[in-house]
């Protein structure tokens, strides 16, 4: 019986009382609750297919739990009840890859749901040029076969488990044909270490070649109200070829959730520090997205990460956010964005007010930015 069965039978609420708060056991037994700003959480109860994979309708990011982007480290054992927590509340969905740590992330998120891995769909990634045994992070990118291969048996041992539901290409490489990489991870699903593959941030013309070499299941990419560029190439692409798609940074990194004002200042090591979205002289531009986002919360009774949030799963039905968090209310308010709807009307009136606003800064530093929208080269 998993963690989920076990707080839903009235027959073992005694027992269960003994190792889970109260708190959540009132959360799981009640559909809809509210915190003490009086916004709605819930349950999650919404699926989504990406290609053939069914997931929960919002998932969960598992990138800072290791250490957050203003660089304190979170406490371990949190960053596990966190998880754990939210397959309680119906997340099925959990994104992580190599990168983040590198490998301590993917370390997180194996110890959290071993109670629950075959209930749930798991992703990591390969792609950055990571030492295999060390994990030190190495100039450049790495998608060479034999890499892959042996990068994929390091993510099944820390992520304690046989095999990857979802394994993306991070970033595409511009020295691999991607024929010679969707080879690589075809072996592996013969294999059965593998089920399905996406890509992340590729180039147009790749999508489509690593498609008609081997279906791609997902494709993640950043998009979210303040980063709305996917929708004018990639998603479509993905319409037409019946891929999921998969949302990072769905909230901003923090700005489309409404903590961050206009003195808001980053630690020299947080990536907002070195994003011009974030700095100081367009932060008062960007931040008129937000006052509008959090007119519609006060309207919808809601937080405004969750009309952020449901504002993605309008758009379309092959899109699943991918929100990370390293406190429990958040998570809880990021998956009651599954409850909120929006009216054809309403949806065009919010998008309005979006289009009218000049978004000021690049969305990433200049070095990270030349990884995207790369072509593989021709084989």
């Amino acid at each position: 019986m998993n963690r989920r069965n076990l707080l839903k039978t009235a027959g073992l609420a005694t027992v269960a009382s003994a190792f889970v708060p109260s708190t959540l056991l009132a959360s799981c037994a009640n559909e809809e609750s509210k915190n003490k700003e009086g916004i709605k959480s819930a349950v999650l109860s919404g699926k989504r297919t990406l290609g053939s994979l069914e997931v929960s309708a919002i998932g969960m990011g598992v990138q800072n739990m290791h250490r957050k982007y203003t660089s304190t480290v979170p406490y371990r054992p949190d960053m596990i009840k966190i998880l754990q927590a939210s397959y309680d509340k119906g997340v099925t969905f959990f994104d992580t890859a190599e990168a983040y740590g590198p490998h301590e992330n993917e370390r997180i998120l194996g110890e959290a749901i071993q109670s629950f891995r075959n209930d749930v769909v798991i992703t990591s990634k390969f792609g950055w040029n990571i030492d295999l045994e060390t994990g030190q992070r190495l100039p450049g990118l790495n998608s060479k076969p034999e890499h892959i291969k042996k990068a994929v048996e390091g993510m099944l041992k820390r992520l304690r488990t046989d095999r990857i539901d979802l394994l993306y290409q991070h970033r595409v490489d511009p020295e691999v044909p991607i024929e010679d990489v969707a080879g690589a991870v075809k072996q592996l699903m013969d294999e059965g270490k593998v089920l399905h593959w996406g890509l992340s941030e590729p180039g147009l013309q790749t999508v489509r070649r690593a498609h008609a070499e081997l279906p791609l299941t997902a494709i993640q990419n950043e998009y979210s109200m303040i980063w709305r560029e996917p929708e004018n190439d990639i998603i479509p692409l993905c319409e037409e070829l019946r891929i999921g798609f998969v949302p990072w940074w769905p909230l901003a990194c923090q700005l489309l959730t409404g903590s961050i004002d206009e003195q808001t200042r980053f630690a020299p090591m947080d990536i907002r520090a070195n994003t011009s979205r974030y700095a100081p002289e367009n932060l008062p531009q960007n931040l008129k997205l937000v006052e509008v986002i959090k007119s519609w919360a006060k309207e919808k009774n809601a937080s405004p990460a969750q009309i952020s949030l449901a504002w993605l799963q309008a758009q379309k039905p092959f899109i699943v956010p991918i929100p990370g968090t390293t406190q429990m209310a958040h998570m809880e308010q990021n998956i009651g964005a599954d409850n909120i709807k929006f009216t054809t009307e309403e949806l065009n009136s919010l998008n309005s007010q979006i289009d009218a606003i000049e978004i000021k800064g690049l969305r990433l530093p200049e070095f990270v930015l030349q990884f995207s929208k790369v072509e593989a080269p021709k084989k």
